[in-house]
C-alpha cells in the first residue's frame, strides 16, 4: 500500500515540515487501521478529515481547498498522479498510434491497388479515344463528385492554415491570443506552484481551475485547427507545441473529472516562449537581424531555464516513486530556479541540491546540455547587447523649437566646422536643435563634440536611406534637412550620386521637406532637377562646392583679394581685437563683418537705392550692397546695387555687411521723426511711433527695368531722377582721367540717352545676324570651335605677345576627375563686361585632360591652349605670365593621395617655382619684334595687341614674387608652405593665415560655412551665387542639364537687357576722380562720392600689407580690408573693391570693335585687369583707321 497523505496529498510540497509530519503521522494511522473495524475505519477516516482540516487551515489565501464532506475526494489519501500522466500518455501514444496506422493502411492500399489502378486508367484512356464527340460516361460523373469532396478538403485546410498563419488580420490576432493565453496559463503555474504538488479542489469553487480549464479549451481547438491544416501528421504529432499540448490539456479535464489538482507537467507551457520572436515580428515590433537573434537566444534560453526547473520542482516535492515518495524535500519553484542558474553557470554553491534520483538523474544530463547552452548563448546574448547601437533610440520633439537634420559626410572636421558657423554667437539666438543621423558610430573625439553641444546636439545611428531611421529622427517635422559632402573624396561623381540618392530616400519619405545638399560637380546639378519634388522656390538648395570654388577664384581675376572678402563675409567670425598697429589689426577688424538680411523701414519707402545706402553707411553704420524686389507677378529676384531709377517699396529686404544681428536691427528700426537727430547709431532702437504705408507707391514701377521691354518712344521720356543730381567731374579730373574712356558715365547719360542703351535700333541692326551671347544673354558665347584651332605650341604661344590675360596652370590626366572649369570661364565671360575687355584665358597643362574639360568649353572665346605641364619655366615664359592679370593654380589629382600632407604638392611646388622666376623688361618686346608670327584669332595690327602698347600698360615685373597668384589648397595646413617669408604657425586657422588675407590662396573648406548661411536665410546662396557666377540662374541650369552646353541666341531687347547688370571691379586711387581722397583721406567721403557721381558701391580696400609702416618698403603683397569705417584714413596705394554699374559708354566708343571683332583673343590689361577710371593717354591716341580695319579682322578672328 502506498503511503500518502490525508485528502490533501502527503506528499505536498511548500507546506513546512509541520505539513509533512502530520502527512507522516496521518499516514501511519491510516495503515494502523487497515486492519481495523469498519467503524475504526470511518472514525479514523473522520480523524483524518479533521486532521487534514486543521493542516491546511492556514493555507487556505493558498486557493488550497479544505477537505470536507462537500469536496468528494479519496479519503484514503491515495496518489492519483499517473491518472493525469496517463490520459496524457493515452492521447499521445494513441493518436500516434492512429497516425501510423492510417498510413500503414494507405500505404498497403495503394501497394494492393496499383495494378488494378494502371488497368483503369488505360481503360478510360481508351474509351475516351474512341469517342468522337467527347462526352462523357457516368462514370467520369463519380470521379467529378470525388474530384468536388476533395476540394471541399482542401479548402478547409487552406482556411485552417490562413487561420494559424498569421498572413490576415485575423490570425494575427488568433496567433497573438494563444501566446497571451500560454503565457497566462504560465502564470497560473506559477501561482500553484505554491501548493502541494497534488491536493482536493472543487472546480466549481476553485477561480484559478476555471480560468486553467478556459484557456485549455481554447488551446484544444486551436490544437484542431493546427492539426487540420497539417501537411504531415505524423511530423505534427512530434512537434514541440503539440508534446506542450498532450502534457497540458488533457489533465485540466481530469482534474474536473476527480476533484484533484496536480501541477505535474504544466510547467512544459514555459516552452511556448520560444515563439516570442515570431509573435514581435507579426506585430512588427522586431525588424533588424539582431533584435530578431537576440529575442531568439534570450527566449530559447529563458524557456529552457524555466522548463527544467518545473521538473525539478516536479521530483524534487513528490520524491521517488520506488521509494514511496519518502525522500521529497520541501523546494519553492523559485529555489529551483535558483538551483537550476547556478547548475548551469558552474558555480554550485552547494546551499541547494537534488535529493531524489529522479532529480539528480536529470541534472546530469542537464548539466551536459545547460552548460553547453550557457556558455555558447550568454556570451553571444552579452556581445548582441553589447553591440546594440548606443545611437539607435528615437528623437523627441521639443514643443516650441525646431530641430534640423545633418546627415552625409559625418567626421570631426566637417560637424566642428558646421557647428562652429552655425552655433556662432554673432546669429540671433538660435532656437533650433541640430540631429546629425549617420550610419556609423561616432569615435571618442567626435563624442566628445557632441557632448559639449549636448544642450543643442543630439546624435542618432542610421541611414537617410532607410524610411525607419527617418522616422526616428523625425524627418517629416524637421524644419530642414542638410546634406554634407566629402569634399576629399577620390571619385567626386560618386559622392554626388550618394548624396542624390540621400535626396531621393528624403523626398520620397516626405516631399514637403526642405533640403540644403552639398554637390561637388556642377553637371551633377542637373540630376537634382529629375526629382519631382525638388523645388528651389520651396527652399531646396545645392550648394555646389565646384562652382562656388572656381566662381570664387575666378573674381579673383578681375579684383584679387576678392575670393578673401567674400569668403569671409559668408562665414561667422568673432572679432579679435589686436592694439598693435599692424596689417593684422586692420584685417581682423573686416573680418569680423558678415552678411545678414533685414527688411526695411518704411522711413525708407520712396527714396532710391543709392540714397538709403548712403544714408544707412553715414547714419546707421551699416553697409547695404542689395536688396530683394518683388514685381508684379510676385516674383522676388536679387537686385545688386541696382542704381539710383529704382524706389524702395514697402516691404524691402536688403541685405547688409555688419558686425553682428543686433546692428542691422537699426534698418528695420529707424524713423526719420525719432531718430534723424541722433548721432550714436547704438541709439536707434524700436520707437513709438506708428509705422505709415505709403500710398503713392503706384508712381513708382512696379518692375525696376520695366522700361526697358517698352518701347523706344517710352524710353525717350523717362525723366531722370531728381533727387540724385549727379556731380559732374571737373575738366582738369575728366583730363586726369583720360577722358573716362573705362569708367561709368554719369546716371544720367547712362540711364536715359536711347543711343546709349543696350537694344536700341543702331546695336540690333549690327546684331541682326551674329549670335554674341548665349540664349540667356548672360555670357559671351561664340560657335563651338575644336579644340587643335585653340592650341598653342610653344613657339607660337612665345611669338604672341599675350598681356592682360588669365593662365590657368592645371595638373590632371586622363584618369584624373573633372573639376569643371566652365565654373570658372564662365564669370569671366558674363555679358556685362563689353567684348574688348574680356581677359584672355590660356590653360597650361595635360591635353588628354583639357580634352576631356574641353567640350563645356568651346562656346567661350578667347580662349587658348598651351600643352605642356604648369613646373616647366619654358611653357611658362612662353604664355608671358609676367605679364598676366592673374596666375591661377588648380589641380585634379588631389585627392588620390592618402597623405593629406601631400594633397596639394604640385600646387604648392608649381607656386614656389613661379615665386623664384627672374624676367627680363626686354624679353617680351624683342619676341614681339623679332617675328611676324600671328596666331589664329590674333591680329598684331590691333594697338591692342600691339608690343608697344601692352608694354605701355604694363607694369614691369622682373620677379616672380610680384606675379598675382591664387593658389587652390584641399588641406588647409598646407598654406603655411606658400609664403616662405611669414611667420605663421601651423596650427593657425586658414583666415588668419597670410596667404589667404592676401587673397592668394583659397580652400574649399571656407564654403562649409555657406551651409548653415543658407539655412538660416536662403537669400544668401543667391546672392553669392549672383556674384561670383557671373549671372547664373535656374533657367540657365535647367538649360545646361538639357545641353551640357551653353545655346547661342540673336541679341534682343530682353537679351541685351540682362547685360545691365553690376559687376566687381577694384578703383585705383594713385590717379583719377578720386585721387584727392586718396592721400589722406577719409573712406566714408570716397563711398559716398563715388556712390552719388557714378552709382558704385564701395565694400572694402585692397591694401598694401607695409603701407602702415613709415618707411618704405618693397614688398608688394596686399591684404584685404572689409567695410571700414567712414573715418578710415586712405593711402594713394589703396585699390577700393568697389559694385560698378554696367559701362553703356565704354560699349559705344568701342561699338565697331565689340561687334565685328567677336572673336579676337586681345585683351586690354587696364580696362580688363582692375576696372579703374583712370587710364592712360595713350587711349586718347588711338588710330583712326581702327574701325575701318575691324571688317577685315572679322572673318581671321571668327576662327576663335
Amino acid at each position: 500500500m502506498a503511503n500518502g497523505g490525508g485528502g490533501g496529498g502527503g506528499g505536498g510540497g511548500g507546506g513546512g515540515s509541520t505539513l509533512r509530519m502530520s502527512s507522516n503521522i496521518h499516514a501511519n494511522l491510516l495503515s494502523l487501521d487497515a486492519s481495523s473495524s469498519s467503524s475504526s475505519s470511518s472514525s479514523s477516516s473522520s480523524s483524518s478529515s479533521s486532521s487534514s482540516s486543521s493542516v491546511h487551515e492556514p493555507k487556505m489565501d493558498a486557493l488550497i481547498i479544505p477537505v470536507t464532506m462537500e469536496v468528494p475526494c479519496d479519503s484514503r489519501g491515495q496518489r492519483m498522479w499517473w491518472a493525469f500522466l496517463a490520459s496524457s500518455m493515452v492521447t499521445f501514444f494513441g493518436g500516434l498510434f492512429i497516425i501510423l496506422l492510417w498510413r500503414t493502411l494507405k500505404y498497403l492500399w495503394t501497394v494492393c491497388c496499383h495494378c488494378g489502378g494502371k488497368t483503369k486508367e488505360a481503360q478510360k484512356i481508351n474509351n475516351g479515344s474512341s469517342q468522337a464527340d467527347g462526352t462523357l460516361k457516368p462514370v467520369d460523373e463519380k470521379e467529378e463528385a470525388v474530384a468536388a469532396e476533395v476540394g471541399w478538403m482542401t479548402s478547409v485546410k487552406d482556411w485552417a492554415g490562413v487561420m494559424i498563419s498569421a498572413q490576415t488580420l485575423t490570425g494575427r490576432v488568433l496567433v497573438v491570443l494563444v501566446f497571451a493565453l500560454s503565457i497566462g496559463a504560465l502564470v497560473i503555474y506559477f501561482i500553484d506552484s505554491s501548493n502541494p504538488i497534488e491536493s482536493c479542489q472543487n472546480f466549481y469553487k476553485d477561480f484559478t481551475l476555471q480560468i486553467d480549464m478556459a484557456f485549455n479549451v481554447f488551446f484544444l481547438l486551436y490544437f484542431g485547427l493546427r492539426f487540420i491544416a497539417a501537411n504531415d501528421k505524423l511530423w505534427f504529432w512530434l512537434e514541440v507545441n503539440s508534446v506542450v499540448d498532450f502534457f497540458t490539456v488533457p489533465p485540466v479535464f481530469v482534474s474536473v473529472y476527480l476533484n484533484r489538482s496536480w501541477l505535474g507537467l504544466r510547467f512544459l507551457r514555459a516552452l511556448r516562449l520560444i515563439q516570442f520572436s515570431e509573435i514581435l515580428q507579426f506585430l512588427n515590433i522586431l525588424k533588424t537581424s539582431n533584435s530578431i537573434k537576440l529575442v531568439n537566444l534570450l527566449s530559447i534560453f529563458i524557456s529552457t531555464w524555466l522548463t527544467a526547473a518545473g521538473f525539478i520542482h516536479l521530483v524534487e516535492n513528490s520524491g521517488d516513486p520506488w521509494e514511496n515518495f519518502q525522500n521529497n524535500q520541501a523546494l519553492t519553484y523559485w529555489e529551483c530556479v535558483y538551483l537550476l542558474m547556478v547548475t548551469m553557470s558552474t558555480v554550485g554553491y552547494g546551499d541547494v541540491y537534488a535529493k531524489t534520483t529522479l532529480g539528480r538523474l536529470f541534472m546530469v544530463f542537464f548539466i551536459l546540455g545547460g552548460l553547453a547552452m550557457f556558455a555558447s548563448y550568454v556570451p553571444e546574448i552579452i556581445e548582441l547587447i553589447g553591440n546594440r547601437k548606443k545611437y539607435g533610440g528615437s528623437y523627441s520633439a521639443v514643443s516650441g523649437r525646431k530641430h534640423i537634420v545633418v546627415c552625409g559626410h559625418i567626421t570631426l572636421e566637417s560637424v566642428s566646422n558646421f557647428l562652429k558657423d552655425f552655433l556662432h554667437k554673432d546669429r540671433d539666438d538660435v532656437n533650433v536643435e541640430i540631429v546629425f543621423l549617420h550610419n556609423i558610430s561616432p569615435n571618442l573625439e567626435l563624442e566628445a563634440l557632441f557632448k559639449r553641444h549636448f544642450t543643442q546636439v543630439e546624435f542618432y545611428q542610421g541611414s537617410v536611406l532607410n524610411p525607419h531611421d527617418l522616422a526616428r529622427v523625425k524627418i517629416e517635422s524637421a524644419d530642414a534637412c542638410l546634406i554634407l559632402a566629402n569634399k576629399y573624396c577620390a571619385d567626386p561623381d560618386a559622392e554626388d550620386a550618394s548624396n542624390i540618392m540621400r535626396v531621393i530616400s528624403i523626398k520620397n519619405y516626405h516631399p514637403k521637406i526642405r533640403i540644403i545638399t552639398q554637390m561637388l560637380q556642377y553637371h551633377n546639378k542637373a540630376h537634382l532637377l529629375n526629382i519631382p519634388s525638388w523645388n528651389w522656390k520651396e527652399g531646396d538648395d545645392a550648394i555646389c562646392l565646384a562652382e562656388l570654388k572656381l566662381g570664387f577664384i575666378a573674381q579673383s581675376c578681375l579684383a584679387q583679394g576678392l575670393s578673401t572678402m567674400l569668403a569671409n563675409l559668408f562665414s561667422m567670425r568673432s572679432f579679435i581685437k589686436i592694439e598693435e598697429d599692424t596689417w593684422q589689426k586692420y584685417y581682423l577688424e573686416g573680418v569680423s563683418n558678415e552678411m545678414y538680411t533685414e527688411y526695411l523701414s518704411s522711413a525708407f519707402v520712396g527714396l532710391s537705392f543709392p540714397t538709403v545706402c548712403e544714408l544707412c553707411f553715414v547714419k546707421l553704420k551699416l553697409l547695404m550692397i542689395a536688396i530683394e524686389y518683388k514685381s508684379a507677378n510676385r516674383e522676388s529676384r536679387i537686385l545688386i546695387n541696382p542704381g539710383n531709377h529704382l524706389k524702395i517699396q514697402e516691404g524691402t529686404l536688403g541685405f547688409f555687411i555688419a558686425s553682428d544681428a543686433k546692428e542691422v536691427k537699426r534698418a528695420f528700426f529707424y524713423c526719420k521723426a525719432c531718430h534723424d537727430d541722433i548721432t550714436d547709431p547704438k541709439r536707434i532702437k524700436k520707437c513709438g511711433c506708428k509705422r505709415l504705408k505709403v500710398g503713392a507707391r503706384s508712381r513708382y514701377p512696379k518692375d525696376p527695368f520695366e522700361f526697358k521691354n517698352t518701347t523706344h518712344s517710352s524710353r525717350l521720356v523717362t525723366e531722370p531722377v531728381e533727387d540724385e543730381q549727379p556731380s559732374t567731374l571737373s575738366p582738369k579730373k575728366k583730363q586726369r582721367n583720360g577722358g573716362m574712356r573705362n569708367s561709368p558715365s554719369s546716371p544720367k547719360l547712362m540711364r536715359h540717352d536711347p543711343l546709349l542703351i543696350p537694344g536700341n535700333d543702331q546695336i540690333d541692326n549690327m546684331d541682326s545676324n551674329v549670335k554674341k551671347y548665349d540664349s540667356t544673354g548672360m555670357f559671351h558665347w561664340c560657335a563651338p570651335k575644336e579644340i587643335e584651332k585653340v592650341i598653342l605650341t610653344r613657339s607660337e604661344a612665345a611669338m604672341t605677345v599675350l598681356s592682360g590675360h588669365v593662365v590657368v596652370c592645371i595638373f590632371g590626366d586622363v584618369s584624373s576627375a573633372l573639376i569643371g572649369l566652365r565654373n570658372l570661364v564662365m564669370p569671366l565671360r558674363a555679358s556685362n563686361f563689353h567684348y574688348h575687355e574680356l581677359k584672355h584665358i590660356v590653360f597650361v597643362g595635360s591635353i588628354e585632360y583639357l580634352k576631356r574639360e574641353w567640350e563645356t568649353l568651346h562656346n567661350f572665346p578667347k580662349v587658348s591652349i598651351l600643352p605642356g605641364t604648369p613646373l616647366s619655366r619654358a611653357d611658362l615664359r612662353a604664355v608671358n605670365i609676367n605679364l598676366c592679370d592673374m596666375c591661377v593654380i588648380l589641380s585634379a589629382n588631389q585627392n588620390n593621395i592618402d597623405d593629406t600632407s601631400l594633397q596639394d604638392k604640385e600646387c604648392i611646388l608649381a607656386s614656389l617655382n613661379i615665386k623664384s622666376m627672374q624676367f627680363d623688361d626686354s624679353i617680351g618686346v624683342l619676341q614681339a619684334n623679332s617675328q611676324g608670327f600671328t596666331p589664329p584669332g590674333m591680329d598684331r595690327s590691333s594697338p591692342d595687341n600691339s608690343p608697344v602698347h601692352g608694354m605701355l600698360r604694363q607694369p614691369s615685373i622682373t620677379t616672380g614674387v610680384n606675379i598675382p597668384i591664387i593658389t587652390e589648397l584641399v588641406n588647409d595646413t598646407n598654406v603655411q608652405f606658400l609664403d616662405q617669408d611669414d611667420d605663421d604657425d601651423p596650427d593657425t586657422e586658414l583666415y588668419l593665415t597670410q596667404p589667404f588675407a592676401c587673397g592668394t590662396a583659397f580652400a574649399v573648406s571656407v564654403l562649409d560655412s555657406l551651409m548653415s548661411a543658407t539655412y538660416f536665410n536662403d537669400n544668401i546662396l543667391t546672392l553669392i551665387r549672383t556674384l561670383v557666377t557671373g549671372g547664373a540662374t535656374p533657367e540657365l541650369e535647367a538649360l545646361i542639364a538639357e545641353e551640357n552646353a551653353l545655346r547661342g541666341g540673336y541679341s534682343t531687347p530682353q537679351t541685351l537687357a540682362n547685360r545691365d547688370r553690376c559687376r566687381v571691379a577694384q578703383l585705383a586711387l594713385l590717379d583719377g576722380p578720386f585721387a584727392d581722397l586718396g592721400d589722406g583721406g577719409c573712406y566714408g567721403d570716397l563711398f559716398c562720392k563715388a556712390l552719388k557721381t557714378y552709382n558704385m558701391l564701395c565694400f572694402g580696400i585692397y591694401r598694401l600689407r607695409d603701407a602702415h609702416l613709415s618707411t618704405p618698403s618693397q614688398c608688394t603683397k596686399r591684404y584685404v580690408i572689409t567695410n571700414p569705417p567712414y573715418e578710415f584714413e586712405l593711402v594713394p596705394t589703396d585699390l577700393i573693391f568697389c559694385l560698378m554699374q554696367f559701362d553703356h559708354n565704354a560699349g559705344q566708343s568701342r561699338a565697331s570693335l565689340s561687334h565685328s571683332s567677336h572673336s579676337s583673343q586681345s585683351s586690354s590689361k587696364k580696362s580688363s585687369s582692375v576696372h579703374s577710371i583712370p587710364s592712360t593717354a595713350n587711349r586718347q591716341n588711338r588710330p583712326k583707321s581702327r574701325e575701318s580695319r575691324d571688317k577685315q579682322k572679322y572673318v581671321q578672328e571668327e576662327r576663335l
